[in-house]
């Protein structure tokens, strides 16, 4: 099931994300920086099950390796330091991050070939939009 989201990812779009770095309490200069930043999100899986998933652009590439249901720590590109799982809901990859007592969900889903992620904490809700390259 997570076979689908293998791949090189380009970001074509991203609405709301401002908003969204606000919420989870990015400040002002990284926020400028992320704003402009178009990665791409690289999707692999080994034969042991592990999922990697690295986000690359010129600014900064961060990568997570994890397997499904297992929580792990991350440090976040803006610097956070998470509890994070991912789960497979649906056909949908779920990540939820938590920390500092907050918690924040990365709902991915491939919807006519695209790679949707929505990215969610309270109310506020931010969608990036991607396309396959490789």
């Amino acid at each position: 099931m997570v076979e689908k989201f293998v791949g090189t990812w380009k970001m074509i779009s991203s609405e709301n994300f401002d908003d969204y770095m606000k919420a989870i309490g990015v400040g002002f200069a990284t926020r400028q920086v992320g704003n402009r930043t178009k990665p791409n999100l690289v999707v692999t899986v080994d034969d042991q099950g592990i999922i990697c998933m690295r986000s690359q652009s010129t600014f900064k590439t961060t990568e997570i390796k994890f397997k499904l249901n297992e929580p792990f720590d991350e440090t976040t590109a803006d610097d956070r330091k998470t509890t994070t799982v991912v789960t497979l809901e649906n056909g949908k990859l779920v990540q939820t991050q938590s920390w500092d007592g907050k918690e924040t969900h990365i709902e991915r889903e491939i919807t006519d070939g695209k790679l949707i992620a929505k990215c969610t904490m309270g109310d506020v809700v931010a969608v990036r939009m991607y396309v396959k390259e490789a």
